[in-house]
């Protein structure tokens, strides 16, 4: 049986009797070589790798302007010590999108991340669904936020250390990754229901050379709502995750990259850092299943 991602993390440590250590993909390294050229450097995925660049980007450009990266957009203008948050936002990007990518860094890296996030999704986004729980866009934003938490906490679950699994039991390994998956779903579901809410708007982005600019978007909204389903059940639940990443990947390049070829607001550019990164995240919640039948139904 094809192991798991978590699984195979697992194998690289030094082996009974012996120094060798085995990389992501079960394979010896080689006298304690390293998976990726670079001393220390390890990674679990495509995903893993494209959401740890990602981070890093965003982090730099924090640092480099001093306001908020794109995924950080949502802080209200009053609130106190605004700029020190742009900057704290920048420094986590920045010190996890690095730190994913060496192994005794990783697990360190994967917690603050994960719990960063969550933090982020219940101080600055849950506030906003409380106070207009009418509103779609509202959970449509919480919903961006969610898919990073996942991604986020799959990757927690496979780096976690020992401590982590001790104390948190819950949110390491495999049950781990079954509730960030859930969280993937929740955010899958607000997508589409946004899509339905504002037909008008979301028919607005469809690029002008597709036809049936409307159609697109109840597709995509559906697409969206049967992917959670199919996540949340188990019944398809790779596919459909892999589908549902294809297709934010695919709005980021015929939306938003056409877009930055052009003239592009500061709107239209921090769209683009959204998406970017939340194909990324997504990426990885799809590398989860990695191991799972494309057909299966119930998970396994």
């Amino acid at each position: 049986m094809k192991k798991s991602p978590a699984a195979l993390l697992n194998t690289a440590k030094p082996r009974p009797g012996g120094g060798e250590l085995l990389d992501v993909a079960g394979h010896s390294t080689g006298s304690g070589a390293p998976l990726l050229e670079g001393r220390g450097v390890h990674i679990a995925s495509a995903g893993h790798a494209l959401l740890a660049t990602t981070l890093t980007g965003l982090g730099l450009s924090g640092l480099i302007t001093g306001g908020f990266a794109a995924i950080w957009l949502s802080v209200p203008p009053g609130v106190p010590g605004r700029g020190a948050l742009a900057y704290l936002c920048a420094g986590v990007s920045l010190g996890a999108g690095v730190g994913l990518l060496f192994g005794r860094a990783a697990a360190t890296a994967s917690r603050v991340l994960f719990l960063y996030l969550v933090l982020w999704l219940l101080l600055i986004k849950l506030p906003y669904i409380i106070a207009s729980p009418a509103v779609a866009v509202n959970y449509e934003s919480a919903g961006e936020t969610a898919v990073l938490v996942a991604g986020a906490w799959v990757l927690y679950a496979w780096l976690a250390a020992d401590q982590d699994r001790r104390w948190l039991g819950f949110a390491t390994g495999e049950s781990g990754v079954r509730l960030a998956r859930v969280v993937y779903a929740c955010a899958l579901m607000a997508f589409g229901v946004s899509h339905f809410a504002y037909p008008g708007h979301t028919a607005s982005l469809v690029p002008d050379w597709l036809p049936g600019h409307v159609f697109w978007v109840y597709f995509t909204g559906s697409a969206y709502v049967a992917a959670a389903i199919a996540v949340l059940t188990g019944v398809l639940a790779r596919p459909a995750c892999a589908l549902s990443a294809l297709q934010m990947g695919l709005f980021t390049l015929l939306v938003w990259v056409p877009a930055a070829a052009g003239h592009m607001s500061g709107g239209q550019s921090s769209e683009l850092g959204v998406s970017w990164t939340l194909t990324a995240a997504a990426w990885v919640v799809a590398d989860s299943y990695r191991g799972t039948r494309w057909l299966a139904a119930g998970g396994r």
